[in-house]
Parts: structure tokens; sequence; C-alpha cells
């Protein structure tokens, strides 16, 4: 009882230091994982991480990487959330959730308008107009690509991401055009839109777990936010790719500004089912393998009860048979072909592009497959492709995000960053919401669905 008492104590204390209305929770609904990650914003518009949580997915819960069965989805992320929110000692009640799958449609367009009147100052309601119709025609297409995909000429689909990329006045670079005078605007826009359903499922789940959902954000878009950071004067160019359990999401980003997100349905559990087929296994023990082929196994501190440790040297030993490896092998570099095939049909979305960043970022469960990693950075994928040279690959890590830091004792790796952009676009919709004045907040205020 004593034990108990100290521990409310504690939990107490952690609730009066921190504000609830600045607690917010980044949950990233994966194929394979739920991860909730509560942090606490801090006077300085920074970001301290204070509770993670992880629970796994049964194998019917997603699909493609979008919600398939909302019942079993809430159930695991009850228990990721319940995990991060002990750990905090305190409840989240506002959350970004991320969205990912094939039918995610981001694409960034060039637009020209010719103004009537160039001398007249532009104004948040010609802004407004401009942007307005920029979306609209941008979801037009997005829904007409959808219902071709999907064999359904009713689908519905939702604005969810919008940014502009870059904006010029007469050729004249401006960061905002609010209050500028001149004869033609060429702004560059990045759109997301999804299908009514996939939102729909993702709504039901927060209204279920009583979270107060702030916004829905494309996981790669979410991730070159994290990447960026506040520093909206960087000429960050990369490719950054979210290998996650169903699906591989990819954005370009050119000079600070987000180019347009591509996803296809391979990830990490297609690489499993390789192994599986190829050594006639379930999967998950295939799965297993897979995961433990890089990596001592028997030396894992998570290893604690006898039983592990039994699981642990059958894994080992069938590692060990060279045979029974090659075979594993074999089956990850038939599979890493048809990957590298889905990046190449990817990037080639991106015509528009005279070159291609030549540094790829990495993150998601599935980067940690060293295969991957090294089919990326030696094989010839990219020849056909318009690179200056062989693209750079880095695995992300906590340390590569600017304004997120970890006072957990959880090892943040490559797998948790999608989860911190959630908390990155999650702070700039609410600092957004709290600045009434300043050019940047009225240009965010335009772009809010």
């Amino acid at each position: 009882m004593v034990y108990d008492t100290i521990n409310v104590r504690t939990m107490d204390e952690k609730k009066k230091k921190y504000d609830p209305d600045n607690i917010i929770l980044g949950l990233d609904i994966g194929t394979e994982f739920v991860k909730a990650v509560v942090a606490a914003k801090k006077k300085d518009n920074t970001l301290e991480i204070i509770g993670v949580g992880k629970a796994h997915q049964s194998m019917g819960n997603m699909y493609a990487g979008a919600i398939a069965d909302i019942p079993g989805v809430i159930s695991v992320c009850e228990k990721a959330l319940s995990k991060a929110e002990d750990m905090a000692g305190v409840v989240s009640k506002t959350a970004v959730v991320g969205i990912a799958g094939e039918l995610i449609k981001g694409n960034t367009n060039t637009v020209r308008y010719r103004r009537k009147n160039g001398n007249k100052p532009i104004s948040d309601t010609e802004m407004d107009l401009i942007i307005k119709k920029v979306q609209d025609s941008a979801g037009e297409k997005a829904r007409k690509e959808v219902a071709l995909e999907t064999d359904n000429p009713d689908v519905q689909v939702r604005l969810i991401n919008s940014a502009i990329v870059s904006l010029t006045i007469d050729g004249y670079k401006v960061s905002n055009p609010i209050g500028f005078k001149g004869s033609e605007l060429v702004i560059q826009f990045y759109t997301a839109f999804a299908p009514l359903v996939h939102i729909s499922a993702i709504e039901k789940v927060c209204t279920e777990l009583n979270l107060d959902l702030l916004a829905v954000a494309v996981e790669p878009f979410a991730v070159c936010r994290a990447c960026l950071g506040d520093d909206f004067d960087t000429n960050l160019s990369a490719i950054v790719m979210d290998i996650g359990g169903g699906t591989t999401d990819i954005a370009v980003v050119e000079d600070g500004g987000v180019e347009g997100t591509k996803m296809f349905g391979i990830g990490g559990r297609s690489f499993s089912h390789q192994i599986a087929t190829h050594l006639g296994l379930d999967f998950d023990t295939a799965e297993r393998l897979k995961l433990n082929l890089d990596r001592d196994l028997l030396s894992d501190p998570a290893i604690t009860t006898i039983a592990d440790a039994a699981s642990a040297n059958e894994i080992e030993e069938y590692l060990n048979n060279e045979s029974r490896r090659k075979k594993i092998e074999d089956a990850i570099d038939t599979n890493i072909e048809v990957w590298l095939s889905g990046i190449s049909i990817a990037l080639e979305d991106f015509s528009g592009m005279e070159m291609l960043p030549n540094k790829i970022l990495l993150c998601g469960g599935g980067a940690g497959l060293v295969r991957i990693q090294e089919a990326l950075a030696t094989e010839s994928w990219w020849k056909e492709l318009p690179f200056s040279r062989r693209p750079v690959v880095h695995l992300l890590d906590d340390i590569d995000i600017p304004g997120i830091e970890n006072t957990t004792d959880v090892d943040l790796d490559y797998s948790y960053i999608t989860a911190f952009g959630l908390l990155r676009v999650a702070l700039d919709t609410m600092t957004n919401s709290e600045e009434a004045t300043g050019l940047r907040a009225k240009i965010a205020k335009l772009l809010q669905n």
C-alpha cells in the first residue's frame, strides 16, 4: 500500500508540472505497430517527449496502410496510449493522427495568377480566393484518380494537408504575399487528399478513445516537417522514405518545400511473407527471422525469461544454419528487386523536377533492415532517374529532428520518426491558432483545412 501511495503522489506531481492544454499526442497507427508519443509544449515553442507506448497490431487490423478493422485498431491504440500516459503521468486529450496508403494523393502544382490591378496590395481575401481555387482544382483531380483506382465514380475525398512550396510576385520570391503589389503571382502548392472513408475511420477511432482530433497528417509530409523544424529559410533537399509494415511512403523536399508525396503497397510485411513462402514457415516465425537477421539476438536485454531465451536460441540456431540463412537472404533479395522497382516508379512521377535530391532519409520500422539500406546505397536502381550522382542514404534518428527533446528512457530510433513528425504538425497547428497576427500566421490560417 505504501508503494501505491508513493506512485499516486508521483503521478500528481507530474500532472502539476505540465499544463493539460500543452499536452499533445502523436498517434502513428501503423500496419505492424501503433505508436503513441505524448509530448509537452514548452514556452520556447519546442516539445518535450514525456511518454511513449507501442502495441502490436493484429494481422487483419490494417490493409495497404489504412484501417480495415476499427474495433481491432481501437483496442491496440488503447494499449499503446495507456503505456504512454502511464509513463508521462498525464492524460492526453489532443491528438494528431497519421494517414498513409496508396490512395493518398499528394502533389505539388504550379499556378500562375494574373491580377487585374497590380498596384493594389494583395489582401487576405484575395489570397483566400486563390488558395481555394487551387485546392478545389487539386481535389477534383485527386478524386478522379481515386475513383479510377477504386472503380468507384462516386468516391469522396477530403483535403488533409496543404502548404505553399514557393511563391513569386513578378519574379521576386517572397515568403508571404500579403501586402505586396504586383501583377503576376506564381505559386507552387502542395495539397494532399484522402478518401473520406479513411478519414472517417480515423475520426471514429479518436472518438472511441476520447481524443480531440487536432489534425490528420500525411505521414511522409509530417516526417518532412519534422526534419525542417522551425527554420523556414532552410534549403534542405532530400527524398524521405518512410518504410512501414504495409506501405512505403515517399516525399521529395526541394529547397525546403515539399514537392509531393507518393505511396506504394510494399512494406516490411511483404519481406516476411517472402521468407515464409521460401522456407515454408508461418508468418510470425518468418517475421522474427527477418528482424533478427542483422543482430545478436541472444544479447537482447528484452530477453528476461527462460521461455524468451529458449525461443531466442531456436531463432539463433536457425540463422546460424548456412543453407537456411542463404534462403532467407535470397527471399529478401527477391523482394528487394520488386521494392526498388516501386521506388523507381514513384520517383518517375516527379518528372517536373530537373534533378532529384541526392540525399535519402530513411525512417519507419522497415528501414531497420540492413539489406534495404545496402540496396539503396550500392545498387544501380537510380541510374535511369534524374540524379546528378549516386544518392547518399541516411537512417534518421531522434537527434536529427530539431525542436523535439526526448526526456524518457526509451530509445526513440528511426521507427519513431513518423510520430515525431505528427507532433511537429500538432505544434504548427496549435501555434497558428494561438497567433492572431503575423505574416506566417495569416498564410497558415488561409491554408487550414
